[in-house]
């Protein structure tokens, strides 16, 4: 693990919670996306060397969604920046983590990424990611 990649935050309304991230971080989020296998829209800002993401559901199904009805707004996961996720993957396995998603799956900012089940991390959904490229 070589850092903090960012903090997922689950919101209801992206466009308000872009504005009061903007006013609380003191600078505008530098760019959306969607992530359709996700059904999500998120939002980066950046924080030193680490991001805030914010997570909108853009389905009723979506994880997001799932999250919001079950526990409202909040820090949803911490993500994890790892050189190689197969080799982090095997060791969290091995070490007996329980793997989300053993296949790393593309995830926003031009990632790939897998998830730690937060019976395994004390109650915290962690997020693995890799640059994709």
């Amino acid at each position: 693990m070589r850092k903090i990649e960012h903090i997922g935050i689950a919101v209801k309304d992206l466009k308000k919670s872009n504005e009061l991230f903007a006013l609380l971080l003191g600078k505008e989020h530098y760019k959306t996306e969607s992530v359709a296998g996700e059904g999500v829209e998120t939002s980066f800002f950046q924080v030193g060397e680490t991001k805030v993401e914010l997570l909108q559901a853009s389905r009723p199904d979506s994880p997001i969604a799932k999250y919001l009805e079950k526990k409202s707004e909040g820090v949803h996961h911490i993500a994890l920046d790892v050189e190689d996720i197969h080799a982090e993957v095997k060791r969290l396995k091995e070490a007996g983590f329980e793997i989300l998603n053993e296949t790393p799956k593309q995830g926003a900012d031009n990632k790939i990424v897998v998830f730690l089940h937060p019976r395994s991390t004390n109650g915290v959904l962690v997020e693995l990611c890799q640059n994709a490229g």
